[in-house]
């Protein structure tokens, strides 16, 4: 059972002028037909802060054109012979990547022992990429997405597909590092920058059982938001000058979704307890802050960096989604309106994730 004469269309970026709300609805022509691909009718795309990095070419030159969306959720409408454990008429999510060698390029360590998001060799990403076979990837914010059934995650009956779009990068994003870092009773967990990223840090902090959750951004506004969402504490750098004096020591996992290269990053290691970890996953387009090293040496820090998540990981975060009814904040926009959501997430008025609707 195929659904027949549907067309890939979307909003495309030409240029990086197509990140001031720019982006062109047009057809486009997607990645020749593999029997191990599935097409999937887009009912739902998150709008990430990758998408605007991309669209503007922040992180490097971009592959226009493009159309971004790397949060999407549909309905499978096509699957090939080959595909796996996925058909017509399932309901699915796609994440920020697409594809990864799997073997197909020798020996690879990252993806025989399932962590593909890391794979060296081939790692094509859901938007911007090339493909094996030479195809150009693009994302969702369109009508129908094709891609490898691979890395396409069934979504359990207990999450609304609204819910489940932001989930597939903005949430693994935030999952993957807390999960491998230790996250659980026990542990008082830090999450810097309550926004997109960071709320889904609260929310997986608490699923996964922590002792104490402390939201940390700039400003006391976001104080209340923070604590609705989960956190038990907040500590707002730029309105109280004591306080890293205040919370030294006090935690024992920081997770860091802010992307600017003036954050106080050698203040926020104050706060860790011997032995304790920082994980960078928010992306700057420049370098980081000057890092001091002697917190680390003289308590023993871990300092390191998390990017997305393996399918596996990707499989138990929806399941943790569905078992204890997380919930993340979001805002939804007609996938019409994709222009002026973007604008609108760069001037900073999610609270806290947008949802494209088809």
């Amino acid at each position: 059972m195929v659904e027949e004469d549907y067309k890939f269309e979307g909003w495309m970026g030409l240029d990086p002028s197509s990140a001031e709300g720019k982006m062109v609805w047009q057809e486009y022509e997607p990645k020749v037909w593999e029997e191990n691909d599935i097409d999937i009718k887009v009912t739902h795309c998150g709008i990430c802060g990758s998408d605007l990095h991309t669209l503007r070419s922040g992180w490097g030159p971009t592959k226009y054109p493009c159309i971004v969306g790397h949060e999407i959720v549909g309905i499978v409408v096509r699957a090939g012979s080959k595909t796996e454990g996925i058909k017509v008429g399932d309901r699915v999510g796609v994440g920020a990547q697409n594809d990864s060698c799997l073997g197909r390029k020798g020996d690879c360590e990252e993806c025989a022992s399932g962590q593909e998001n890391l794979c060296p060799k081939f790692n094509v990403g859901t938007y911007n990429g090339i493909y094996m076979n030479g195809s150009k990837s693009y994302g969702g914010y369109a009508r129908y997405h094709r891609c490898p059934s691979h890395f396409a995650f069934k979504i359990p009956d207990e999450i609304d597909s609204a819910d489940a779009a932001p989930m597939m990068c903005g949430g693994v994003t935030t999952y993957s590092p807390l999960k491998r870092n230790g996250c659980g009773p026990g542990k008082t967990v830090g999450i810097v920058g309550v926004g997109g990223l960071g709320h889904f840090g609260i929310l997986w902090a608490k699923a996964l059982g922590a002792d104490k959750v402390v939201g940390i951004s700039r400003k006391a506004a976001k104080k209340e938001e923070a604590l609705q969402v989960g956190a038990n504490e907040y500590i707002a750098t730029d309105d109280d000058k004591d306080w890293v004096k205040k919370n030294a020591g006090s935690l024992d996992l920081i997770v860091c979704t802010v992307s600017s290269p003036n954050m106080p990053l050698n203040d926020y290691l104050q706060l860790l307890r011997s032995n304790g970890r920082f994980i960078q996953v928010g992306a700057p387009e420049g370098p980081l802050p000057e890092l001091n090293v002697f917190p680390l040496i003289m308590k023993n820090i871990f300092f390191g960096g998390s990017a997305i998540g393996s399918p596996t990981e990707i499989r138990e975060m929806l399941q943790l989604a569905a078992d204890k009814k997380v919930k993340p904040w979001i805002m939804k926009v007609p996938m019409e309106d994709a222009n002026k959501a973007i604008v609108d997430l760069y001037a900073g008025k999610a609270r806290f994730r947008y949802t494209l609707c088809n």
